[in-house]
């Protein structure tokens, strides 16, 4: 059971976490929030926007500031699955051995995910959500924590392979990036124009981060969050008798239990953050976008009325409260 003290002393942590991270990072306040809550709540993120917004700074920015191993993958149309995972090679002593790829880090950054081919994106696959990988046949156990953190250009560009609804299922959020304001913009440039470098600091510790993992998870929640929570999932599923009429006329197909078990984990973590002891709906709906936008696959009419996911959940949520 958690006390004051815990939730106290996880909320100071997460404040010299934000003020360390905007040493180099200008605004971005709430993606850099649901970042750290995908972490608390071991959680994979998905993170979407344009070229030139800081993506891959941003998380090489978080690996700094965690006492944590790390690794940056470059996907690229020719990257191979044993170029991320290993492969093994025949020794001088005319045995294999096994040579491990940078999944074997605690932190992965996985840039431009969709600019690789299926097979090397489906490598991913096992790591995430087993965090184990297979090899010739022999199994290998990744670093506890593990996260992959993957950047991802808008599937419109071309070049890009979206990810399959499969390994889009494995992300607990899908985290847009937009372009920052005018005043954000010129405190960048104020910032990246000149000779500086900004020492950063380690916050956490892997036994903290682990030890912060197990709180969010042991926080109680009420069955009646629980219950409606599962039911915004299941309305967002078509032509069920759950189903809201957005999603009947919009969606192919909506979210999965998965789904249901990251929005209770993401409120726990968010409300945690808070300082609350218990999170209610309301911490369910703060999460809500994230954990939804990418398990929700619209259907011809939707582009055609230039419907969004988030338009689609917004309703959802309307007509629950």
């Amino acid at each position: 059971m958690h006390t004051p003290e815990q939730i106290a002393d996880i909320n100071r942590k997460y404040t010299l976490l934000r003020n360390e991270i905007g040493k180099v990072i200008v605004g971005q306040d709430q993606v850099v929030e649901n970042l750290l809550i995908a972490i608390f709540s071991r959680g994979h993120a998905l993170l979407i926007g344009v070229p030139g917004l800081a993506k891959t700074l941003l998380v090489n920015t978080l690996s700094k500031v965690l006492d944590l191993s790390y690794s940056r993958i470059q996907f690229t149309p020719d990257l191979m699955p044993s170029d991320i995972v290993g492969s093994e090679i025949l020794g001088q002593d005319r045995t294999f051995r096994f040579i491990k790829g940078p999944l074997f880090a605690n932190i992965i950054l996985a840039d431009e995910i969709n600019r690789t081919p299926p097979k090397t994106q489906s490598a991913l696959l096992e790591a995430m959500q087993e965090k184990m990988i297979t090899v010739a046949g022999q199994s290998y156990k990744l670093a506890d924590p593990f996260f992959v953190l993957a950047t991802q250009n808008p599937i419109e560009q071309e070049g890009t392979y979206p990810l399959p609804e499969a390994q889009l299922d494995r992300f607990m959020f899908n985290i847009l990036l937009d372009y920052p304001s005018v005043e954000e913009e010129i405190n960048i440039i104020n910032a990246t124009t000149v000779d500086t470098v900004v020492q950063l600091q380690k916050v956490l510790t892997v036994e903290e981060i682990l030890t912060y993992q197990s709180l969010v998870r042991a926080i109680p929640i009420a069955d009646n969050v629980i219950a409606k929570t599962v039911r915004m999932v299941a309305s967002t599923r078509p032509n069920t008798a759950y189903a809201n009429k957005a999603a009947t006329q919009y969606l192919l197909w909506g979210a999965g239990p998965r789904a249901s078990q990251n929005l209770i984990v993401g409120a726990k973590c968010y409300a945690t953050l808070q300082g609350k002891y218990s999170p209610d709906f309301e911490d369910v709906v703060a999460v809500s976008k994230q954990v939804l936008r990418h398990r929700l696959v619209k259907n011809y009419k939707a582009e055609a009325d230039n419907i969004s996911t988030d338009d689609i959940i917004d309703q959802i949520i309307h007509e629950l409260k």
